[in-house]
């Protein structure tokens, strides 16, 4: 995103860094870096005071084990006291507020990033077959409907049986899970949310995805088209067309 950014014009960029979660080496592509734990609104908000900027954009990836093992300042228990659910995008929503209050507004998560956007059809990989994209199809379904309920926006079939949902866990771990009880043939799948806040928590799948679901046999990956991100996508197609894995963007 910083590369994209740059190369779109953009002159100053200051990251709101996060200990154990940020890679180190964002401080030497950046303007300006500051560093706090996860939960720290208060300087979180103050930093992005301080920055001078109209706008932001959340980038990159949180643990989900984030989400109990918080240490929140005054300003994020005041913030988590008026959420009667916490996911994702009541979470990320109430802190997109917060920001909106202290002058930023906060852009799309696809900002700059378009290129890296899955198409629709065929990208990379053997083309399906007929019996594939019956899966895709199908498991793309069954993945908005439980993305719909929050449960989760991946999902393994294979002929038609649903093996995984992603749930807390995450995408990796649904992989796995599917991938021991359907080996060869199995088909992964990643949906966005109806309506989904394309601000936050939008589908993205990485190298590391590829090499995860290598390893769990899975030989088709589903995306919806235009709203998840390959990153960066070159390099996934790449990894994809090594390992024999096919990936075909899925539409409505």
């Amino acid at each position: 995103m910083i590369d994209s950014a740059r190369a779109a014009g953009v002159k100053t960029i200051v990251a709101a860094a996060f200990e154990g979660e940020t890679l180190p080496a964002v401080a030497e592509t950046v303007d300006e870096v500051h560093w706090m734990r996860v939960g720290q609104l208060g300087r979180l908000l103050t930093a992005a005071k301080k920055s001078g900027s109209r706008h932001a954009m959340m980038v990159g990836q949180l643990a989900p084990k984030n989400l109990f093992d918080l240490r929140p300042d005054f300003k994020a228990l005041v913030t988590l006291a008026r959420l009667k659910r916490r996911n994702a995008e009541t979470l990320f929503g109430e802190i997109a507020s917060q920001l909106a209050k202290a002058g930023l507004e906060l852009l799309n998560a696809t900002t700059f990033l378009e290129a890296h956007l899955a198409p629709p059809g065929h990208i990379a990989g053997p083309k399906p077959k007929p019996r594939n994209l019956e899966d895709i199809q199908f498991g793309w379904e069954i993945g908005r409907e439980t993305s719909r309920l929050d449960i989760g926006q991946t999902v393994v079939v294979k002929h038609g049986t649903v093996l995984a949902v992603e749930a807390f866990e995450g995408t990796n771990e649904c992989i796995r899970r599917g991938g021991a009880l359907g080996r060869d043939e199995s088909v992964m799948v990643k949906v966005s949310k109806p309506g989904q806040d394309m601000r936050f928590d939008v589908p993205v799948i990485g190298e590391e995805t590829i090499a995860i679901a290598c390893a769990a046999k899975i030989k088709i990956i589903g995306l919806e088209a235009g709203c998840t991100l390959l990153l960066d996508k070159p390099r996934v197609c790449q990894a994809a067309n090594e390992a024999g894995i096919t990936l075909y963007g899925i539409t409505q």
